[in-house]
């Protein structure tokens, strides 16, 4: 899908890593949330809550999945999936556009 219909927008940003992550979160009349996001090059790590559904749109991120011992390469048109209450890796080197579903269980 390359739009969303019908949705609302939270207008704050959500900023981590001194500003080197950003996202906007966009809500869909059913409850589901995504959000819209940019990371800078360098590494860093997350924590889940839900499940995730990660897409990226542009640029190349390289991914330490948790149960995983190696990296992995996700490019444009490429997505993975975090497990609920887990945390991950990534690290780039070029800016990378993604859209993270967060997944119901």
């Amino acid at each position: 899908m390359d739009q969303f219909q019908n949705v609302t927008v939270v207008k704050q940003a959500n900023i981590y890593f001194e500003g080197r992550v950003t996202s906007r979160t966009v809500l869909f009349e059913d409850g589901t949330r995504k959000t819209l996001g940019m990371m800078l090059p360098g590494e860093y790590e997350f924590g889940t809550g839900d499940r995730e559904l990660m897409e990226i749109l542009a640029g190349s991120v390289q991914t330490l999945l948790p149960g995983n011992g190696a990296w992995a390469v996700f490019g444009p048109g490429e997505s993975f999936q975090i497990p609920a209450n887990s945390k991950f890796q990534v690290k780039m080197e070029e800016p990378v556009d993604y859209c993270c579903s967060y997944l119901k269980e």
